[in-house]
């Protein structure tokens, strides 16, 4: 029987087998193109984020505005219902006969502190 031949290894050089790509080629392939789709999800999730809080900042901000003018309404609505049921008072209307538009029961006479000609 003739035996196989062996290879000569010469000096510095070695010969690299030519074979398929490794397994770990394609795992690091499909890593690096995870993470860009992950890093490209958490950016659109940070943008997306960040819009949102300034959009509801100016939203509480017109709330709160809104709330001030629904505020000052309200007081207002309750002051004009008070001076409604104030106009039912007899008495009151009297009062304001007489301080705005100079006008008297009959057989009443005003009493001035100054003389009327005076204020004219």
């Amino acid at each position: 029987m003739i035996p196989k031949p062996v290879p000569i290894r010469s000096g510095g050089q070695q010969h690299k087998k030519q074979t398929a790509p490794s397994p770990n080629h394609g795992a690091r392939r499909r890593l690096r193109i995870w993470m860009v789709v992950m890093v490209l999800f958490l950016g659109w999730a940070i943008y997306t984020f960040v819009v949102q809080s300034i959009h509801l900042s100016e939203k509480k901000a017109e709330l709160a505005q809104q709330e001030a003018k629904k505020a000052q309404a309200e007081a207002a609505y309750a002051q004009s219902q008070n001076e409604v049921k104030r106009l039912e008072d007899p008495e009151y209307i009297g009062q304001v006969a007489r301080k705005q538009y100079g006008m008297y029961l009959p057989g009443e006479k005003p009493i001035w502190a100054t003389d009327p000609e005076e204020k004219k």
